[in-house]
C-alpha cells in the first residue's frame, strides 16, 4: 500500500494530465488514486489544494472512461419523468391552454449546434416561441420548390400564428460558417449537403473576405456570423408575406448573436445595427 501512496503523492505534483490508461499501467485503479489522496489529506494540511483538485480530475476521468455506458433510451425516459413530474404537472394551466391552441410571438432561427438551444438561451416558456434549427441558421430567399421546408415554416408562422416577431440568431464557433468561409473561391464543395446549404451566406462571406482582410481567419469567422443573420434578414424580405407584414408594421426583424464564449447576447433591429452586448 505505501507504494499506492508514493504513487498518489506523485500525481499530486504531477504536472501532465493524468489519463486513466496510465493508471491501468501502473497497477493501481482510478479509485485508488482517489482513496490515497484523500488519505493524504488528512495527513498533509499543506496538500489539500492540490490534492482536491487531483481528485476531481480523476474522478472526471473515471466518469469520461465508463462513458461507454450510456444509455440513451433511459436518458430519454429520465428526461421525460423530470419534465413531466417538475413542469408539467406543476404548471396544468399552461399545458392546460396549450392543448387547446398555440399563438407565439416569435419565430425564431437558430442552429442545430447542441450548444445553442434558443429556449435555454432565451428562457422561452412552452408556447412562446416557433422555432427553426438548422446549419448555421440560415434562412434561404422566397422559392417555392428550394428549401420550401424553411418556407413553409416562414409562412405558417406569419399567416396562420401571426408572430409579431421574427428573430435570426447567430453563435460564436459556428462550424457552418466555418464551413461556408472555407469554401474554395472556385465553388468546388466536398460534401453532399452541407455546403451547398451554407452557401445561401455567400454574400455574407464576399462582404467579411473584402472588409475584413486585416483579420485572422477566425475573427474573420466571427464578423460573418453576424453578416450570415443579416443576410437571413434581407432573405426574409423577399417573402411576399413577410415584407407586406413588416410595411404594415405588424411584423419585426431582429438579428441576434450569442457569444458562449462571453455569455453575451447583441440583438439589432432590421437597420442592421447592432446593439452592446444585453449582458
Amino acid at each position: 500500500m505505501a507504494g499506492k501512496f508514493k504513487n498518489c503523492i506523485a500525481l499530486c505534483c504531477a504536472t501532465k494530465p493524468l489519463v486513466v490508461e496510465d493508471m491501468a499501467t501502473n497497477g493501481y485503479t482510478c479509485d485508488d488514486a482517489i482513496e490515497g489522496l484523500k488519505k493524504l489529506l488528512s495527513e498533509k494540511g499543506d496538500l489539500q489544494a492540490v490534492a482536491a483538485a487531483k481528485i476531481k480530475q480523476l474522478t472526471a476521468e473515471l466518469e469520461a472512461a465508463n462513458g461507454s455506458d450510456f444509455n440513451p433510451v433511459a436518458r430519454i425516459k429520465d428526461g421525460f419523468a423530470r419534465f413531466k413530474k417538475e413542469k408539467y404537472e406543476t404548471n396544468p394551466t399552461l399545458y392546460g391552454e396549450l392543448a387547446k391552441s398555440q399563438s407565439p410571438k416569435f419565430l425564431v432561427f437558430a442552429c442545430s449546434d447542441s450548444r445553442v438551444c434558443p429556449s435555454h438561451i432565451l428562457d422561452f416558456q412552452p408556447g412562446e416561441a416557433f422555432v427553426v434549427r438548422n446549419i448555421a441558421n440560415m434562412v434561404p430567399p422566397y422559392d417555392t420548390v428550394k428549401h420550401s421546408g424553411v418556407g413553409a415554416a416562414v409562412e405558417y408562422a406569419v399567416l396562420h400564428l401571426k408572430v409579431t416577431n421574427i428573430v435570426v440568431i447567430g453563435h460564436s464557433c459556428c462550424g457552418g460558417i466555418k464551413g461556408l468561409m472555407s469554401i474554395p473561391d472556385d465553388g468546388t464543395t466536398a460534401t453532399d449537403f452541407i455546403e451547398q446549404w451554407v452557401k445561401i451566406g455567400l454574400p455574407a462571406k464576399s462582404k467579411v473576405k473584402t472588409d475584413c482582410t486585416d483579420l485572422d481567419f477566425l475573427e474573420q469567422c466571427t464578423n460573418c456570423e453576424k453578416e450570415a443573420v443579416n443576410v437571413s434578414l434581407a432573405n426574409l424580405l423577399t417573402y411576399p408575406f413577410v415584407k407586406e407584414a413588416v410595411v404594415k408594421k405588424q411584423l419585426s426583424l431582429r438579428g441576434g448573436h450569442y457569444d458562449f464564449l462571453k455569455g453575451a447576447f447583441d440583438l439589432w433591429n432590421l437597420d442592421f445595427g447592432i446593439s452592446p452586448s444585453l449582458f
